[in-house]
């Protein structure tokens, strides 16, 4: 019987995560593949749940896990020593597991770590979402770096492929699957009935989502926008503003300040929690099924970007954090500037009839887990595929 190849999954996020969930189940059940998985960034920082929890409920365990500082958010001098400290430590875990493939997604800056030294390593790298535009923090550079470090190409859309062949990937690398994130959506988000232990005042459509990401490392700017962003969502007319902390990017800690806060407010004061909730963690399959019956999503996501559409949800997409993606026509794009924000919001509420979307996604609408699975099995591991040469 062959031997069974290697693919070991490096994650950092639960965002990112529960992309990629399907995917590491048709790996898992695969006969001709086995799972390893490393986890490292968020998912070992108790500021955003038990650690570890995002894998446990899902039914998955880490077989390695890989320290990221927990002052890496503070500072841009503070995310290059972590970033520095942990390819070391992937080089070290890579020695030890032996992976045939190493598989990545997006463009966070530990996985730019985990794919410099898988390919410094000599593995082949097989990379999720290469190809994308994003301006994020630096996403965009990022997410490009790692399509040069890696060895197979996994693009969304049609743009994204296009867009790996101009930088200079071989066409035979670049395999167009659509997201992965897309797989099952709609049987995964939980029903309406688990959100009661959120808040008993929520309605469906009822309710706006407020997840904002940090656009720059300036803690006292980032905790001032989004101190100033919550009031003019809690006076367009929502009946409840679910309000989800930010990820782990430098100057997250900013935003992180603004909603302990505010959630400290809310416990003092019985009539405003009555109009907002706080959630610190919060597992993937409750998060759909909170945007899925949102009025609307807003902030800089790209959960609003990739996911929302699938729902028809209507996403307010504040700032330059997700410039470049393709988009769905379920977004709406405004500048971070109150009155922007505020017409956006008078359109999708809509005088309390919110809008709503056909459920049309560029992205994809499913089996792409089968897909990357197969191929993961079958493409050769060998010199054609381990030494790259620009095409051009």
């Amino acid at each position: 019987m062959p031997k069974r190849r290697r693919i070991c999954f490096v994650t950092g996020s639960r965002a990112e995560f529960g992309l990629m969930e399907s995917t590491l189940r048709a790996i898992r059940s695969h006969p001709g593949l086995k799972l390893q998985i490393i986890a490292t960034g968020m998912h070992l920082d108790p500021t955003y749940g038990k650690p570890l929890s995002a894998l446990f409920d899902a039914g998955f365990k880490p077989t390695e896990t890989v320290r990221w500082s927990l002052k890496a958010g503070i500072s841009p001098v503070m995310y290059s020593f972590a970033a520095g400290s942990t390819m070391t430590l992937f080089g070290l875990e890579y020695e030890h597991l032996k992976p045939d493939i190493v598989l990545l997604v997006g463009d966070r800056v530990e996985i730019f770590a985990a794919a410099a030294a898988a390919h410094l390593m000599e593995i082949p790298v097989a990379h999720v979402h290469g190809g994308d535009r994003a301006l994020g923090q630096l996403d965009d550079t990022l997410r490009h770096v790692i399509t040069k470090l890696s060895h197979i190409h996994f693009p969304a859309t049609k743009a994204s492929a296009q867009r790996l062949a101009r930088l200079g990937e071989d066409e035979w690398r670049i395999k167009m699957v659509g997201s992965p994130g897309l797989d099952g959506i709609q049987k995964l988000a939980a029903p309406w009935s688990q959100f009661a232990r959120l808040n008993p005042s929520l309605e469906p459509r009822r309710y706006a989502i407020l997840l904002f990401h940090p656009a720059s490392s300036d803690l006292v700017r980032e905790a001032k926008v989004a101190s100033d962003l919550f009031p003019e969502i809690l006076g367009a007319g929502f009946d409840h503003v679910v309000i989800l902390f930010p990820n782990n990017d430098p100057g997250s800690r900013g935003i992180r300040f603004a909603w302990a806060s505010l959630e400290k407010s809310l416990r003092r004061d019985s009539e405003m929690c009555k109009c907002a909730t706080v959630v610190r963690d919060l597992p993937r399959p409750q998060f759909l099924g909170l945007l899925r019956d949102a009025a609307v999503l807003i902030g800089n996501s790209s959960a609003g970007i990739i996911e929302a559409a699938s729902f028809g949800t209507p996403v307010i997409n504040i700032g330059d954090r997700q410039k470049g993606r393709e988009r769905n026509a379920n977004v709406i794009d405004v500048p971070a500037n109150a009155a922007a924000i505020r017409r956006a919001l008078k359109k999708v509420w809509n005088n309390g009839r919110p809008i709503r979307f056909p459920k049309k996604n560029i992205y994809g609408s499913g089996r792409t887990s089968e897909k990357i699975a197969h191929i993961l099995a079958n493409i050769p591991l060998d010199e054609r595929l381990r030494r790259k040469l620009i095409a051009y």
